[in-house]
């Protein structure tokens, strides 16, 4: 059974917005010539790097809800150029809106089982609500209606 990981989308307002961001620097990757792939760097290298790589994903926090995420391919341990350990986590760079959850703020990631991890929402319904104005989709939320 995969592990997951959940991290806060930090300066992220919607999910609308994480698409963008990754497009964004895809976008830059293939001006460089560097892999179609999203890498994200933290400060700790995960110790269940083999339940994570078993088909996890790293769920993003968007202001105080889970609501995305995308499939983890690889956890590379690395030094930045201070001698600093850190971790890139590679994912591909396709996000996938799942079913909003509240979460409080944390630092850091966490783990996150499978069988916590929110459902991911189908085509028409991610659609759906990401075309809602955000506090519509907050209140439906806390309405028990999404």
């Amino acid at each position: 059974m995969p592990l997951h990981l959940i991290k806060l989308a930090v300066g992220c307002e919607s999910v609308k917005d994480l698409k963008a961001w990754i497009a964004e620097r895809m976008l830059a990757a293939k001006k460089k010539g560097l892999p179609q792939q999203h890498v994200h760097v933290t400060r700790m290298m995960p110790k269940r790097v083999e339940d994570i790589l078993a088909g996890g994903s790293l769920y993003w926090v968007i202001r105080g809800e889970v609501a995305a995420r995308e499939k983890i391919t690889g956890i590379e341990p690395f030094r930045d150029g201070d001698g600093i350990g850190r971790c890139r986590l590679v994912m591909q760079p396709k996000v996938i809106a799942v079913s909003p959850r509240p979460m409080r703020p944390f630092q850091g990631w966490r783990y996150l089982t499978a069988e916590d991890a929110p459902a991911d929402l189908g085509k028409a319904s991610a659609a759906s609500v990401e075309a809602m104005p955000e506090p519509l989709r907050r209140e439906l939320r806390d309405l028990g209606l999404l």
